[in-house]
């Protein structure tokens, strides 16, 4: 057969992308992986939505007042006057006219006191828990002191002067917003790369990528399988992406509200999708080696769990040096292949320096090329045998017939 019909890499890797991205996309399989995070995100919204509601009625900031009339009312007026100026450090007083000693009053039926305020505007006392005690005895004395003072004090008006924000806000804001893109980032690549090695495990057992191995260069096969991994996992992220802004409308401002990155949130989202696809690129290669050294599943799962921890350990490196930009761990995180995409994306949160995303970037892509050749490698001398025993004729795929 004419050399001019043999496929070039590329060529062979878009047709390899093509075939395994159909393959799952309308697979059913792939429909309950889709569904799968759904349910734990579904279930953990409904038991943090119920626990805050649990928090919030145990919580309580009432405190019974047991003095005498004139006392009483006279508390309750001096929180009164008080509270503009002191807000929610204040107690809520309510008189309790039991005769029962303040231990009980604590234990009433249908009452959920937090303390007892019991003696004088002098000299008051406090029945609760020694955590309660700490909490509202300089209040509750703020309180009595007022309300046994003959004058009203007059309260020098406060002149606000609000800005926007300040630096130290600013990088504190800052900050958060770098550390949820790296655990958004982090979570999609460990729940998504493991397809790449559960697909070549499967092809190995019904020998198809032997097939395949023998008519078209591996290092064209692995980076083939890993682009349509790629792109099937796009699908999942815009799914899953719909999903929840529709849950994010329906809860309107009680979700918590992340602050504007450094670059912006156009090109935080677009240097966030770059850096999930040079990651999982990048982590789909290793497992795609993985693969190619394992004969069985039970192998597979022996060999990954040292990656899987050593990805842990990346993404624990990048987290620790969010705080220090510029610092030598910092950039050692950044230059490390497997780290580089989450130390990246916390510097677009952070930073509005464009240049460094280019060359890290640039610099990931070089890897993610590296490890398909050293992978490809590794799995063509141990699935073929040797270099040249398994190789085919040139020509095209389905066509190769061997030497």
């Amino acid at each position: 057969m004419s050399d001019t019909t043999r496929l070039t890499r590329f060529e062979a890797a878009r047709v390899v992308a093509r075939r395994d991205f159909h393959a799952i996309l309308f697979s059913r399989a792939f429909l309950f992986f889709l569904l799968g995070p759904l349910f734990p995100i579904l279930i953990g919204a409904l038991a943090g939505g119920i626990g805050g509601q649990v928090q919030r009625d145990a919580t309580t900031r009432l405190v019974a007042v047991v003095m005498s009339e004139a006392d009483a009312e006279a508390m309750i007026e001096a929180r009164a006057r008080l509270a503009p100026q002191v807000g929610r450090a204040l107690p809520e007083l309510a008189i309790s006219r039991s005769s029962a000693p303040p231990d009980k009053i604590l234990r009433e039926t249908g009452r959920n006191y937090a303390a007892v305020v019991t003696g004088t505007l002098d000299a008051p006392e406090i029945t609760a828990p020694q955590e309660a005690i700490a909490i509202w005895s300089g209040p509750i004395a703020m309180i009595a002191a007022h309300a046994g003072s003959s004058e009203v004090q007059a309260y020098p008006a406060v002149a606000g002067r609000p800005v926007a924000t300040s630096r130290a806000a600013e990088r504190s804001d800052r900050i958060r917003t770098a550390q949820a893109g790296q655990l958004i980032l982090f979570l999609l690549m460990m729940l998504l790369a493991g397809m790449v090695l559960s697909n070549l495990v499967e092809e190995k057992a019904n020998k198809v990528i032997e097939v395949l191995a023998a008519a078209i260069p591996m290092d064209a096969v692995f980076l083939g399988k890993l682009v349509a991994m790629l792109g099937v996992s796009f699908v999942g992220i815009a799914v899953w992406a719909v999903a929840g802004g529709a849950i994010g409308l329906l809860a309107g401002n009680a979700l918590p509200q992340l602050p504007e990155p450094a670059l912006g949130w156009p090109l935080f989202v677009a240097f966030g999708i770059a850096y999930f696809a040079m990651g999982y690129l990048l982590l789909g290669s290793l497992f795609l080696t993985i693969g190619g050294m394992a004969a069985t599943v039970r192998e597979v799962q022996t060999l990954s769990m040292p990656v899987t921890m050593a990805q842990l350990l990346v993404f624990f490196l990048a987290a620790s040096s969010i705080t220090r930009p510029g610092s030598p761990i910092e950039l050692f995180s950044a230059v490390f292949p497997l780290s580089s995409p989450f130390a990246m994306l916390a510097r677009a949160a952070q930073s509005e320096a464009l240049w460094p995303h280019a060359l890290a970037l640039a610099w990931q892509a070089l890897c993610v090329f590296a490890f398909v050749r050293v992978g490809a490698t590794i799995f063509r001398r141990r699935v073929m045998k040797s270099g040249k025993a398994g190789r085919a004729v040139k020509g095209h795929v389905g066509e190769t017939k061997p030497v």
